[in-house]
């Protein structure tokens, strides 16, 4: 099997992240979700908090932790993209911006750290 890209190696980590989440009990209300040219991984809702992820999947840690790469440019389309969406919805209760990162430990197991409440 070949090289895979960054998107389908995105994609592996976005359903890591939601069977992750489902396992825990969120309830998954969007993937991919576009607001321009900002996109939001997943938003999932839990004990009336809506929450914002962000995914991060990496096969090492040979260039750090995967939630080490969420810049705070990063952090504010994924912001102004929430803004969006919960006028649409218009939501008015808790929100909160997660990071979920995933590590490749071997070919075989992979280690997910889920940060809550992260930016």
């Amino acid at each position: 099997m070949g090289k895979i890209s960054n998107t389908q190696k995105g994609k592996i980590g976005e359903n890591i992240a939601t069977d992750y989440l489902i396992k825990n009990q969120y309830v998954i209300e969007e993937k991919n979700y576009r607001f321009g040219r900002f996109e939001i991984d997943i938003i999932a809702k839990k004990n009336d908090i809506l929450h914002f992820v962000e995914v991060k999947y990496r096969k090492s840690i040979a260039f750090g932790y995967p939630e080490q790469s969420v810049s705070k440019s990063k952090m504010n389309q994924i912001k102004a993209a929430a803004e969006n969406y919960i006028f649409d919805l218009q939501w008015d209760k808790n929100i909160q911006f997660d990071i979920i990162a995933i590590i490749e430990t071997n070919k075989n197991n992979i280690e997910i750290l889920h940060f809550e409440d992260a930016f």
